[in-house]
């Protein structure tokens, strides 16, 4: 787990647990189909069982783990097939919310996302991958969260929260990292002349090279 455990510790421990599992799931610290090993990690966040009990039960409902008996939780494995089908509905999610947000176009949405794009672009010069996805995720996050369509967003999340660690192995290549970089840009040009079609576009383009990336990982596996 981080070393900035204290820092971020939330007001209750199932909370802390829950975000903390999150997190780790999440930025791949946790591996997809590795076992969670609940004694180990009660002792590392210094908490009991009972809160981390929990919280795998939250995720196990968010579909972030699973549970064997006999066997105990792991961390739940995406078939091509679900990685494919979560795609597919995250761009139908994500087009209604790019053109909500074009339509809304809030102060200061595009200068975020280019503060966001720096962040980007550094964390993949040097090569940080749990910085690059982290950033690319607020990068897309600020978009989406402009449509002003808080249940709209709370899906989409949910969607990307089942595919972050696949998203993790995706900017280990140094080639998709540089694309990433190239696309987001794409997608800020397209937002700086209101053209929705083109935002979209850009950003359909973006989703089908991390599918098609993925789907040689997942095969290798």
């Amino acid at each position: 787990m981080s070393s900035a455990v204290e820092r971020r510790r939330p007001p209750t421990a199932q909370q802390f647990v829950l975000e903390e599992l999150r997190r780790a799931i999440t930025t791949g610290e946790l591996r997809p189909g590795g076992p969670i090993r609940q004694d180990t990690l009660a002792a590392r966040l210094d908490v009991s069982r009972v809160p981390l009990r929990e919280a795998l039960k939250t995720l196990e409902a968010e579909g972030l783990v699973v549970h064997h008996v006999h066997r105990g939780y792991f961390v739940a494995e995406l078939s091509l097939d679900d990685l494919e089908e979560i795609y597919r509905i995250r761009r139908l999610l994500e087009t209604e919310a790019v053109r909500a947000a074009l339509g809304r176009m809030p102060d200061g949405l595009i200068g975020s996302l280019e503060q966001i794009q720096e962040e980007v672009e550094r964390a993949s010069l040097a090569g940080d991958v749990t910085a690059m996805a982290e950033a690319n995720r607020r990068f897309h996050f600020t978009l989406i969260e402009a449509s002003g369509m808080p249940r709209l967003v709370r899906l989409i999340a949910t969607l990307w929260d089942a595919t972050d660690a696949y998203r993790s192995l995706y900017y280990t290549d140094t080639t998709h990292r540089e694309l990433a970089v190239h696309e987001h840009r794409a997608v800020i040009a397209a937002l700086g002349e209101a053209d929705a079609a083109a935002a979209v576009r850009r950003l359909d383009e973006h989703r089908d090279h991390a599918v098609a990336a993925l789907r040689e990982v997942l095969d290798l596996r």
